[in-house]
């Protein structure tokens, strides 16, 4: 039984709990933007595999107080790192603080480097080369006020690149946050989804995925088959059972739009290259003209906001049309906007029924969810009118 961390993103924490238990692990414990927990090495294989909400794996292997940069050298000297790799591997170290009195976390950085080379010296008479782009192991220090946790990296590139998107748009969202608002909205497949401003089709991608039955991660590698514990068995058998679940490519009453052609040929381009484009219904066409697909439905979206693509001028006029554009036009369905613009409940002219808050990288934002009453449903339980 080892420790990890799995990180996600921050407001995700509930929904990265829930992937983890389903997987298999135990002793749960939320932290912000993560879940401590312990299991065997095969549920950290399907929690790679399988979740569409962790951003990273990490395994504990070594954790101690510091006083200062010799005590963290010293830490990472006696880590067994050879338990874990070779020294014909390449590694790569990165490292975190958080109220941390060291001056430079760049030099701790650089002594966590040294003390695994000297290590490996000490062992073997030879150390690993460092390869800050395709590393072969990657480790992962994380310095608190007083303590330093040293990880390996289960996972390799971020969990969120599922190996599909290739084309993208100003501002995309992180897939794993795209996920995670699937999840929070409460969308099914089968349910008529639509993200009429698409940009390069994250939300798109990802509904049909999981319409699909599509494991995010099988079609990628991971930093856990290049440690010398790798079980190549369990994790073919996990891999192949992920294979065999898959459904054929059909429509999944998926439907996407924006207003820009550059954005479309885009999401167009990341559909046909993950041979997903089948499953979806994708146009040209504005917002604030065009219909709702379905007489009822999902819309989720990213909406452009300050820190993107409009100026305020810009917003000051939009906001009012797609809040009128949502009454006129998409009566009976549930629209959910992420947006790090506190305005937007306001200039939209709506009220939300529900606030979360999440963050789209280093963006504090919030998900509004505003219930579109049809005219003939106002004032039955359970409405909420906009």
């Amino acid at each position: 039984m080892e420790t990890f961390f799995a990180s996600c993103p921050r407001g995700l924490e509930t929904l990265l709990a829930e992937d983890l238990a389903m997987a298999g692990a135990s002793d749960l414990k939320q932290s912000s933007g993560g879940v401590h927990f312990f299991a065997e090495w095969p549920v950290c294989y399907r929690l790679n595999l399988h979740s569409r909400i962790a951003t990273r794996v990490l395994c504990r292997v070594a954790h101690a107080r510091y006083a200062k940069e010799e005590d963290i050298y010293q830490l990472a000297l006696e880590t067994a790192w050879p338990k874990w790799f070779v020294p014909e591997q390449t590694i790569r170290v990165d490292v975190n603080a958080v109220k941390s009195p060291l001056k430079s976390i760049d030099f701790v950085t650089l002594r966590i480097k040294d003390a695994i080379c000297d290590r490996f010296r000490r062992d073997f008479g030879r150390r690993p080369s460092v390869d800050t782009r395709q590393p072969d192991v990657r480790i992962q220090g994380f310095i608190s006020s007083d303590e330093c946790t040293l990880y390996l990296d289960t996972s390799g590139a971020p969990l969120y690149q599922r190996g599909f998107r290739q084309k993208t748009v100003e501002a995309p969202l992180r897939e794993n946050l795209a996920a995670g608002i699937l999840r929070l909205s409460g969308w099914q497949p089968g349910i008529p989804l639509l993200d009429p401003m698409c940009g390069s089709g994250t939300f798109l991608l990802e509904a049909a995925q999981i319409a699909l039955g599509l494991a995010p991660g099988a079609r990628r590698d991971f930093a856990f088959q290049n440690l010398l514990n790798f079980d190549a068995a369990a994790w073919q058998a996990l891999h192949d059972a992920a294979r065999a679940g898959e459904k054929p490519v059909a429509d999944a009453r998926i439907f996407g739009s924006d207003v820009s052609p550059v954005a479309v040929r885009a999401a167009l381009a990341n559909l046909d290259r993950a041979g997903l484009l089948p499953a979806v219904s994708l146009r040209s066409g504005d917002l604030l003209a065009i219909d709702a697909p379905a007489s009822s439905g999902i819309m989720v979206s990213n909406p452009p906001y300050g820190e993107r693509v409009s100026s305020d001028d810009e917003l000051a006029a939009f906001y009012p049309l797609l809040g009128q554009a949502l009454k006129q036009r998409f009566a009976g369905w549930t629209c959910y906007l992420i947006s790090a613009d506190t305005r937007l409940p306001k200039m939209v002219r709506l009220t939300p029924s529900k606030k979360t808050p999440l963050f789209n990288g280093a963006l504090d934002c919030r998900l509004y969810e505003f219930r579109m009453v049809a005219g003939s449903n106002r004032g039955k339980s359970g409405a909420t009118p906009a």
